[in-house]
């Protein structure tokens, strides 16, 4: 369902939508506590909440800075996948040139072929998906390097360079296409824990007793925008490739841009 959500809906609206529901919905809350249970304005529970919340304030930020620390660490790792991927390419480009004039040709159009294919390709690879328009380009980037001859020590020793780029190069998309297929968020049990932790958070700040009105919802408002935020970095930073948080295919328009320029 989040990866649901983070495909089909721009950040800076879910966001909005997060903060309005989790405000909205603990105001509420409190509103009704308060009706149910009038002595909860007489503070007797302040005493309990003082003492409970900081801890609870404690492990809830703990357990936070770690989810988001390491999903970060998973964006930069498909981030660094999808560097690698380009980087391949490029360092294939700027080697070609040590070849014939019409072997160059060909590896600069299949290049920049595969290049324009995985770019255009991103928005279902992020997904895990593929295109036979890349796939293909990608085959015959393949034939392309398998029919070139080295006539010199100098050309043997480039197309040995050249062949472990483009090693490298289909691996890296191999990785970064089975990364995006086979992420799916943070498991059930961790977004219970995440869900629990929040509600405890809301909790007490709902139950804190307080004459004035406005300082009451104030502090509940401030607390459950804090949460609302919270539960934004975790669900766009659970998906590396989707999202205002993830990786992008500008290494692979790098590719294009060199191939693209004026020899």
């Amino acid at each position: 369902m989040s990866r649901w959500i983070v495909v089909n809906l721009p950040s800076w609206l879910l966001l909005a939508g997060l903060i309005v529901v989790v405000v909205g919905g603990t105001a509420a809350v409190q509103a009704f506590v308060r009706h149910r249970f009038p002595r909860l304005k007489q503070g007797g529970q302040n005493e309990v909440a003082q003492f409970v919340f900081p801890v609870i304030a404690v492990v809830y930020g703990f357990l936070i800075g770690f989810i988001v620390l390491a999903l970060w660490g998973q964006v930069n790792s498909a981030d660094q996948t999808t560097r690698a991927e380009g980087a391949g390419a490029v360092q294939m480009a700027e080697l070609r040139d040590v070849f014939g004039k019409a072997e160059s040709a060909r590896i600069r159009q299949s290049l920049l072929e595969y290049g324009r294919a995985a770019a255009a390709e991103w928005p279902r690879a992020s997904t895990g998906l593929t295109t036979p328009e890349a796939e293909n380009a990608l085959d015959r980037l393949h034939r392309t390097y398998e029919n070139i001859t080295p006539r010199n020590d100098t050309q043997r020793a480039f197309l040995t360079s050249s062949l472990t780029s483009l090693r490298d190069m289909t691996l890296a998309r191999t990785q970064r296409l089975l990364a995006a297929r086979s992420n799916l968020g943070p498991p059930l049990s961790l977004w219970m824990v995440i869900l629990l932790t929040s509600g405890l958070v809301l909790g007490f700040s709902v139950v804190y007793g307080s004459e004035q009105a406005r300082m009451r919802y104030g502090m509940v408002g401030a607390v459950s925008v804090l949460v609302a935020a919270n539960l934004f970095l975790v669900t766009e930073l659970s998906y590396p490739f989707l999202g205002e948080f993830a990786t992008s295919s500008e290494p692979l328009n790098t590719v294009v841009k060199v191939l693209s320029s004026p020899q």
